[in-house]
């Protein structure tokens, strides 16, 4: 057993990053191992730019609502204790909500992100469809 000693919360890129987010970093496993866990904040209306997982994503929503959209989907309103799942490859955005804090815990394996562009304040307002409602 080991007690590992996270490094200090990161300021995400403004390259990958509409608004302001942070990130403190869970776990990231060392070869053989491409596991990686971070806990996410995102200030209200911050978002991620498009981007897609070589392995795929998990999302784990911790507080607050979150945002998520799937390229031609319609946002997913997320809430605590969701757990949204994107497959590999495909092309996909999440974020806060415009008027509140959120934060979630991010699940994937290895380093193969592939950054698109920034999500548009029109794709950001698009419609939504919440968890609460979905059967």
């Amino acid at each position: 057993m080991e007690l590992l000693k996270p490094p200090p919360t990161m300021k995400l890129p403004a390259d990958w990053f509409t608004g302001d987010a942070y990130a403190d970093v869970i776990y990231r496993g060392q070869e053989p191992s491409r596991a990686r866990a971070n806990m996410v904040r995102f200030t209200p209306g911050a978002r991620t730019a498009w981007h897609s997982h070589g392995l795929g994503q998990t999302l784990y929503i911790v507080e607050g609502i979150a945002l998520i959209q799937s390229r031609g989907g319609d946002i997913l309103e997320a809430h605590p204790g969701d757990v949204i799942h994107t497959p590999a490859g495909e092309e996909h955005w999440h974020g806060a909500a415009p008027d509140q804090f959120m934060s979630h815990i991010a699940l994937w394996e290895g380093d193969d992100v592939n950054w698109l562009e920034h999500v548009t304040d029109a794709d950001y307002g698009g419609k939504r469809v919440s968890t609460r409602t979905r059967p």
